[in-house]
């Protein structure tokens, strides 16, 4: 949608109005319906069904809807396509999250979450050069918003079936390899103390995880990491061309865009493998998302400081790297799989449910500093997007009297990092606590000699939450 928003989709589709800054809640809103209906029976479907195929499933099906999207001629449909797609895409993410635990250790973990999740910056380099290409397509017989998503959807349906022939279900099933090396890559994972997959849901392991501070930390920092950004990804190339870029210097400015979000991915999670310091990286890389806030509070917004404001955007996609080490610090720390059911269910539940919940209404009419700057899109259909996206940023709703700063709207995206950070330093001294009342516990009982066999061998494959292990130790 980001890249088609530009490409006329508007007008094709007889979007009129606010219907664009609808359809782009409707991003949020896909999520939203998807979560509250489809999370729970998703991360639980991928407890008892082969999760290869599951993944596999939904990806190609995702493909499909998104090839569909383009015959849609009215807001009605883009609106039906785009739930569907929230449905289909819910499943991703938990399965990526539970495919780490399966075949890589702890330390191992944030790297490949971060490699995953890297993807959403792989995508804008990838996305930008395709859109580009496709922007100089002229007189076909599909707009050009049409040829992208039925060739994007056609790619990843194809992609869904290899997929599903490629991927493993587990360690156990992957019959690429020997049987001693499945066993060698299960006992890899031995110490990480969560095993490899139980199929039974315990009530038990929901009603801990439901009273666990380290769940609703990791929620909360889920929470507050993505609220104040949530929303820039559609309006993204909008904003960009608000700023005064043309069309096509937009889709090579998404490639930057994307390489600023792999870097900050990477370089997240390469350092918390060297280092080991999961939390204090999260505060240190919600640091830039707090400075970018701050440019666009202080600096005017005029052409001449295009470049500076653009700096600044860019630094608030550095928020992704802690997205990856919060997933990795949950992974990590919740044990018992009906236990990381729920606590994956509420993570990737409420980052959706609250940025709908709280973002601003986008009937506004007032028109922020950006679209005064650039007067060629205040007479887009597009231009009260544009205002919203960057005036409000999925946060509270800036009050008329407010604009065209929007203060109160960017020193809310401070307080809500604000919270972010103290919930972070937080959760890092709880987890300290939890270990030192753990390693107390246990030296009463056994030599260190047996706590080094018992860390490795004794309960490593047994579906005990990380409360209930005493073996089991926290990363932090």
């Amino acid at each position: 949608m980001s890249f088609a928003s530009i490409m006329g989709i508007t007008t094709d589709t007889h979007l009129v109005g606010q219907q664009y800054a609808w359809l782009t809640t409707c991003v949020m809103l896909q999520v939203y319906i998807a979560i509250l209906i489809w999370e729970f029976p998703t991360n639980r479907l991928i407890q008892r069904l082969p999760i290869g195929k599951y993944l596999a499933f939904s990806i190609s099906t995702w493909g499909a809807v998104l090839a569909c999207s383009a015959a849609c001629t009215n807001f009605t449909g883009l609106v039906i396509v785009r739930t569907l797609l929230g449905i289909f895409e819910c499943v991703c993410q938990p399965a990526f999250v539970f495919l780490s635990t399966m075949w890589y250790t702890r330390d191992e973990q944030a790297l490949v979450i971060g490699s995953f999740y890297s993807m959403n910056g792989f995508q804008q380099c990838v996305g930008g050069l395709i859109a580009y290409g496709i922007a100089h397509i002229q007189h076909a017989k599909l707009h050009n918003w049409q040829i992208l998503f039925t060739l994007l959807g056609c790619i990843t349906f194809v992609w869904g079936i290899f997929v599903a022939w490629w991927l493993p279900d587990s360690p156990m099933r992957a019959r690429c390899f020997s049987p001693e090396d499945r066993i060698l890559m299960a006992e890899q994972v031995r110490k990480n103390q969560t095993g490899l997959q139980n199929r039974e849901f315990k009530m038990y392991q929901a009603v801990e995880a439901l009273g666990d501070p380290i769940v609703w930390s990791v929620t909360l920092i889920s929470f507050t990491n993505g609220l104040p950004t949530g929303s820039l990804g559609a309006f993204s190339n909008l904003i960009i061309t608000a700023f005064g870029y043309s069309q096509l210097q937009t889709y090579l400015l998404a490639i930057a865009q994307g390489a600023i979000i792999m870097a900050a991915l990477f370089s997240g999670a390469y350092l918390s493998k060297r280092y080991g310091q999961k939390l204090v990286l999260a505060f240190v890389y919600t640091l830039p998302n707090i400075a970018g806030t701050i440019v666009f509070l202080s600096v005017p917004t005029t052409s001449e400081m295009k470049i500076g404001l653009l700096i600044a955007f860019y630094c608030t996609q550095v928020f992704g790297a802690v997205a990856v080490l919060n997933l990795a610090v949950m992974s990590g720390n919740v044990a018992g799989r009906t236990k990381q059911v729920v606590a994956s269910s509420l993570v990737f539940m409420y980052v959706h449910v609250f940025t709908l919940t709280v973002s601003p209404s986008p009937a506004s009419e007032e028109r922020g500093p950006i679209v005064q700057c650039c007067p060629a899109l205040d007479k887009a259909k597009s231009t009260d997007s544009a205002t919203w996206a960057t005036g409000n940023a999925a946060g509270p709703q800036g009050e008329a009297n407010d604009s065209p700063r929007y203060v109160k709207a960017f020193i809310a995206h401070i307080v809500i990092y604000g919270i972010q950070l103290a919930v972070i330093v937080f959760l890092r001294l709880h987890l300290m606590r939890r270990n030192q009342v753990k390693r107390r516990a246990q030296s009463l009982q056994e030599t260190s000699e047996d706590l080094n066999v018992n860390l490795y061998d004794k309960r490593g494959f047994e579906d005990l939450t990380d409360k209930e292990n005493p073996d089991f130790r926290y990363l932090y």
